[in-house]
């Protein structure tokens, strides 16, 4: 009977003023711990989109040197594509010169061969002969007056061909221009 006493029993005033009390350090504390929530939640936040960038510039920096690799290699291949240039230039050379025709037809295999490896290659002769000069693929190296009826600036003769391989040209083509 007691213990249903106790229970019915009212609290006190000071009772009721410790709860009150006891409530609002709850709301402190909750308070405080809101806002070091908010706090690390700004700083998780402020942390992951440091991450994105650097990940963003990881990959940027990884495809950027990869592409630069792939350039380095592209232009090695043409520097030997281009040092192979002189043996072409020769085999003609003794292609015109030569009077055995048994020589001629090996000589003439040998030029073909020599073209279809840079056709395999992508390379193609530069031929302005008739064209107006254009030093995007051309070097002239001499001028000659005009004939009647020739324009001036325009190709007459290639005196050493050129060479480009898409837009990028190996070996500027060596001509002679009209007056």
């Amino acid at each position: 009977m007691e213990q249903e006493e106790l229970k019915n029993v009212e609290k006190t005033p000071v009772e009721e003023n410790d709860c009150a009390e006891e409530k609002k350090t709850k709301k402190k504390c909750s308070g405080k711990k809101q806002e070091e929530l908010e706090k690390a939640l700004a700083e998780a936040e402020e942390c992951k989109r440091k991450w994105y960038a650097v990940t963003a510039e990881y990959e940027n920096y990884r495809r950027r040197t990869q592409n630069q690799a792939a350039q380095r290699y592209a232009d090695g291949r043409n520097d030997v594509i281009a040092s192979l240039f002189v043996i072409g230039d020769n085999l003609e050379r003794a292609l015109a010169a030569c009077s055995d025709e048994n020589t001629k037809q090996g000589i003439d295999m040998i030029l073909k061969t020599f073209k279809k490896v840079l056709e395999g290659e992508g390379v193609e002769e530069i031929d302005p002969v008739g064209q107006p000069f254009d030093a995007t693929y051309s070097e002239a190296i001499m001028a000659t007056p005009s004939e009647n009826g020739e324009e001036s600036g325009i190709v007459k003769q290639v005196y050493v061909k050129g060479y480009k391989k898409g837009e990028k040209v190996l070996r500027y083509a060596q001509v002679i221009v009209t007056q």
